[in-house]
């Protein structure tokens, strides 16, 4: 994302001009555009013009409108399936460039004055890569929408694993970078039982054209030549993943691509799963060859606090607290280390129901507490929106009911009081 200017004051009125590169950006621009939001991007619209005779001309028309947030949608690419006499490519190809496939659609009235079209018209802009978009925050700009500007302008980011998690016959091909995790291809090729093939020849033919179909698949949807692509992963149930890089370690020196054949030896991690579906990435992303190669990255920490979590909630549940109410009663009492929070919770269309958990991540951050914030296009992140979205290991342990019944008592103390200061109006009896 390039940010092409920013004009917010110190109370967050304002507004910000960016221009998003890739998908990743078109997910940004989802998490910081809200309901209510003025937003100003290029738009085609068809409009009708009456001539000197009295006849009817239609045309379009390309202009720039404002229109004020009523719904936002995002869809992500889709990955398309393919069997074996589908995925072949030319031998020797080393191209493996992705295209920008996420959809971005906004819909609200038309907000600004346009000869063009009538104020509080219904559009749907729909944002496109290398496209300026100016957003302007009715309510102002507060700390984690700022915070998700600056974090999506970082240079040099892209795709930092390309996995391929498969089972025999089967494989899928998963880009994951900073906030996303996108499927970008599957595969399918039918495989026979070894016992119901004579002499396994069936079953030997079979796995060969399933290597060579990944082999082809592979080299057109992981990106091995960018320089941010920091591993490969092959991930898989028993031992296939060891067969897949063999082969196609043996096919990359056959095409003779050297490219790839390095790639392979320097990058590539070999990761155990429990299966060939791509919810198994939460597993890639806590083994330990992973972990320390890719610690430092958002994604892979989003995985280690998540299991950290679930490992407290099961020895010591007292610091491991999950659910809005909750959480909140956590950090009233400054008891929070750790706070996990989905970023579908700042998607909420009510803003004081966004402005609670903007403040109470403020208010843990003063505090010293840790903040991950988990993208729910992540696994991770879907996991945790399985749990209410937020949850907190504590710094100490905290008794729930034992809280809940000092805020029971706390509210009937405070209602005791004003009935008390309250002049009852009456004589006497």
């Amino acid at each position: 994302m390039k940010l092409v200017g920013k004009h917010v004051d110190k109370n967050g009125a304002g507004h910000v001009n960016l221009r998003p590169e890739d998908d990743e950006d078109m997910w940004h621009l989802y998490n910081i555009i809200q309901q209510g939001d003025l937003v100003r991007a290029p738009a085609i619209r068809r409009v009708q013009s009456i001539s000197a005779t009295g006849s009817t001309e239609s045309h379009r028309v390309k202009l720039s409108l404002t229109i004020q947030v009523s719904r936002v949608e995002f869809s992500s690419s889709g990955a398309p399936s393919s069997s074996a006499d589908q995925a072949s490519s030319p031998a020797g190809s080393s191209t493996a460039t992705p295209t920008t496939t996420a959809a971005l659609h906004i819909s609200g009235p038309v907000a600004s004055e346009n000869r063009h079209v009538k104020m509080g018209a219904f559009h749907t802009l729909d944002i496109e890569s290398n496209r300026d978009v100016r957003i302007e925050k009715v309510d102002g700009w507060d700390s984690v929408a700022l915070a998700r500007v600056e974090e999506s302008c970082v240079p040099g980011r892209g795709a930092e694993v390309g996995a391929v998690v498969c089972g025999e016959g089967t494989a899928a091909f998963c880009l994951l970078s900073q906030h996303m995790t996108l499927v970008t291809h599957r595969i399918s090729v039918p495989i026979p039982r070894k016992a119901s093939a004579p002499g396994t020849s069936q079953y030997e033919k079979a796995m060969a054209r399933f290597y060579a179909t990944l082999y082809d698949a592979f080299v057109r949807h992981i990106p091995y030549t960018s320089p941010s692509l920091r591993a490969i992963v092959l991930a898989s149930p028993g031992w296939v993943r060891e067969g897949v890089f063999t082969a196609m370690v043996t096919e990359a020196g056959r095409r003779g691509d050297k490219t790839l054949s390095k790639a392979l030896r320097e990058k590539t991690v070999k990761v155990h799963v429990s299966s060939a579906h791509v919810h198994s990435l939460v597993e890639v992303l806590k083994s330990p060859e992973i972990v320390a190669q890719l610690k430092e990255t958002k994604f892979a920490r989003e995985g280690i606090v998540l299991d950290k979590f679930f490992k407290m909630l099961g020895v010591d549940e007292m610091r491991a607290w999950y659910g809005p109410d909750h959480v909140r009663l956590a950090a009233d009492r400054g008891a929070i280390g750790t706070l996990l929070i989905s970023d579908e919770l700042f998607r909420a269309s009510d803003p004081k129901l966004r402005k609670t958990y903007v403040e109470l991540v403020e208010g843990v951050q003063q505090k010293g507490a840790e903040v991950v914030m988990f993208s729910s296009m992540h696994e991770s992140g879907q996991q945790l929106n399985q749990l209410t979205g937020i949850a907190a290991i504590l710094t100490f342990p905290l008794d729930v009911e034992v809280v809940e019944a000092e805020e029971r008592e706390a509210r009937e103390e405070e209602r005791r009081q004003q009935e008390s200061e309250t002049p009852d109006g009456g004589g006497v009896g």
